[in-house]
């Protein structure tokens, strides 16, 4: 068996949902990345990259374009986002990585990027049905997973709100298309999310904190 059947098969059956080697193992790097981003961790980015690669097979395999697609974009940006990252805590004198809330323009910005960006997929989706069975949600996650790792590469606080819109669509999404433990991985993100986003939050209050280790 290659490693990718192995991946794309069934691990174990709970509450009746069957779940899958990649499904499992790729949300939990995911939710390992998430925490690391917390806590401003460069390691965040090549924990996003090996998850992406390995959830990539898992949806690819379940004809999910805009999921599997969606996978393809996070391994790009969490290159790119090593990248900025690692140029960040070279500027900084403490070595830590700076946080903010972004500016009303560049919330304007992703708020239209995100509109712009999902009415696009989702007509690609809805004119090609076989590139995804639910075209607009896959499409809101597609496009909000992008901005809101893009938001996390440059820092914002934002990046967390991004991802609090994501999760709720993409928990009956998941459970919906078979992923269940996607679905289950996709609630922890939301209660890790809201800690994040309080961190983050009071390192924009209080300046003294920016000297943690990143």
């Amino acid at each position: 068996m290659s490693a990718v059947s192995w991946l794309n098969s069934e691990a174990f059956t709970a509450f009746g949902q069957h779940i899958k080697w990649a499904d499992m193992i790729g949300n939990l790097i995911g939710l390992t990345a998430l925490a690391l981003g917390w806590r401003r961790s460069i390691w965040t980015w090549p924990a996003q990259l090996l998850a992406g690669a390995i959830l990539f097979t898992a949806f690819a395999s379940a004809h999910l374009s805009g999921s599997a697609g969606k996978q393809l974009v996070v391994i790009v940006v969490a290159l790119w986002g090593w990248q900025s990252w690692n140029r960040g805590k070279q500027q900084a004198q403490d070595g830590s990585l700076a946080v903010r809330f972004a500016t009303w323009r560049e919330r304007g910005v992703l708020i239209g990027a995100a509109a712009l960006g999902t009415l696009a997929v989702g007509g690609l989706f809805t004119l090609f049905p076989s590139l995804s069975w639910d075209p607009w949600p896959d499409a809101y996650i597609f496009v909000g997973t992008i901005v809101a790792m893009y938001a996390q590469a440059k820092g914002m606080v934002e990046f967390w709100f991004a991802w609090l819109l994501v999760d709720l669509v993409g928990v009956p999404l998941n459970f919906a298309n078979g992923f269940a433990f996607s679905g289950f991985v996709y609630i922890m993100y939301g209660a890790l999310v809201l800690w994040g986003m309080r961190d983050w939050w009071l390192r924009t209050r209080t300046p003294a904190l920016e000297g943690a280790t990143a």
